[in-house]
């Protein structure tokens, strides 16, 4: 999701799962400001927010019906979903859906971590980018 403010910043918004002190796990929504920004001359000016750390890329794609029960993210990784429909389920009982276009920040890499299903009709495919801890 992308909203334009009237100050000239357009802000990106993207959901997070997070670990607690006590395992659990937790939904978050992160919102990260860019600004019009000379980045690609001669192209016209765009919106660019800062850089963050990023080395390599990996493809996650599910069977139709897929479960993946409680397990913690195996790395800190940021998921966007290509195609198809997923639920995620933190240990606190929420659910959220994502569609083609969400991205998750999964930083729940140990504790009791979260619950992934495939709830399309078909597979669905996610694109990975592993990211350090901060």
């Amino acid at each position: 999701m992308t909203e334009t403010s009237s100050s000239n910043l357009t802000q990106v918004t993207y959901h997070r799962i997070y670990m607690d002190s006590q395992g659990d796990s937790h939904f978050d929504v992160v919102t990260v400001k860019q600004s019009l920004s000379q980045a690609a001359p001669p192209a016209a000016p765009f919106y660019v927010s800062e850089d963050g750390p990023a080395t390599k890329y990996r493809f996650y794609t599910f069977d139709s019906g897929w479960i993946g029960e409680l397990h913690p993210a195996p790395t800190r990784q940021f998921l966007i979903l290509m195609s198809g429909a997923v639920e995620m389920e933190t240990t606190d009982g929420t659910v959220r859906r994502f569609m083609p276009g969400d991205l998750v920040l999964l930083e729940d890499t140990s504790g009791k971590g979260h619950v992934t299903r495939n709830i399309g009709d078909g597979f669905c495919t996610y694109f990975v980018v592993p990211v350090p801890s901060v």
